[in-house]
């Protein structure tokens, strides 16, 4: 374990002196500084995990990109799991640490048992360890179906048709709420 540590630390060394930058997921930004040395620039964007069946990848895909262009820091499968990452846990781990959850429902999704069922009881989990009012778990409807009760009767949903930008809007809307609130407290 000490020596990966050494290799890691020599490997980081050896980037910030060709002048690399590195970035390291969900943590900041390693690089040279200005002047002489190296700095650390910690990521500071809120951090987004994306929900979604295999059906709605496109969607997902698109809202990953505007979240990207709004400076966030989303969270996609496709974009961020590793060749041979256990990815069961990784998804898990992605879900604690992210500051939202936000649920791409579709009728494929309400109906369809998988990964995307046990991704939503897994946020719900988690959100039941956060204070009430904090905003965590952002539902969106892709079209027209129904939110599952559990989720319907407590927390609002967002609609992405007939226009997308204004969901992504409302969810924008939503993030900042949360934001001004935790600046509040």
């Amino acid at each position: 374990m000490e020596r990966s540590a050494e290799q890691l630390a020599s490997l980081l060394r050896q980037c910030l002196e060709e002048g690399r930058t590195v970035d390291i997921d969900g943590l900041g930004v390693f690089r040279p500084a200005a002047h002489s040395g190296y700095e650390f620039v910690p990521r500071t964007a809120p951090r987004v995990f994306i929900a979604y069946v295999f059906e709605d990848g496109a969607s997902a895909e698109r809202l990953y990109k505007d979240l990207l262009a709004l400076g966030l820091d989303p969270w996609l499968d496709k974009r961020k799991l590793l060749p041979g990452q256990n990815w069961p846990r990784a998804i898990e781990r992605a879900i604690e640490v992210s500051d939202f959850f936000v649920a791409c429902f579709s009728r494929s999704a309400v109906t369809k048992r998988g990964q995307f069922q046990s991704e939503l009881r897994y946020a719900l989990d988690c959100a039941r360890r956060m204070p009430l009012d904090e905003i965590f778990l952002i539902p969106l409807r892709l079209e027209e179906c129904r939110i599952p009760p559990a989720i319907r009767q407590s927390i609002q949903y967002v609609d992405m048709f007939p226009d997308w930008d204004r969901g992504v809007r409302r969810i924008q809307a939503a993030m900042e709420q949360r934001r001004k609130l935790r600046s509040v407290a």
